[in-house]
């Protein structure tokens, strides 16, 4: 049995790579995040370091690689099938949060100066390809 650990997927910042380490690690996939400390200390030096390294062992390499593969990169519903784009039917399709108006504004602001979660917050869906931006039913 190999104890060496390669690197499956570099991310940005160790939240993001957190997300996927919880996966692989509730598969049975030991896992490591290299430099994710050092980054969480000083996130300018993300890119310089190559950003946090999800690593696996050796052996379990090729299983970790499907399971990241089996992960949605696009927005979903809550039934877990794919949101299509009502202009396009593209499933390209990416959740965000924006402020638009004046109730929205001073819950950022409210939320910003008093360290609060926002209370208020509107949430849009828009196509990668067509760049629509739309809501949905739910």
């Amino acid at each position: 049995m190999s104890n060496t650990f390669v690197t499956i997927a570099n991310y940005t910042y160790s939240s993001e790579a957190l997300i996927f380490k919880g996966k692989l690690e509730s598969e049975g996939i030991e896992v490591f995040m290299a430099d994710s400390l050092t980054i969480d200390i000083d996130p300018l030096v993300s890119n310089a370091l190559g950003g946090v390294r999800l690593k696996v062992l050796a052996n379990d390499e090729l299983r970790a690689r499907e399971i990241l593969a089996s992960i949605k990169e696009f927005s979903v519903d809550e039934k877990g099938e794919d949101i299509h784009c009502p202009n396009c039917d593209s499933t390209k399709i990416h959740f965000f949060t924006h402020i638009t108006g004046f109730k929205s504004l001073m819950a950022f602001l409210l939320g910003f100066l008093f360290g609060i979660l926002p209370f208020y917050t509107k949430y849009d869906y828009t196509c990668e390809d067509c760049k629509t931006k739309f809501k949905t039913d739910e």
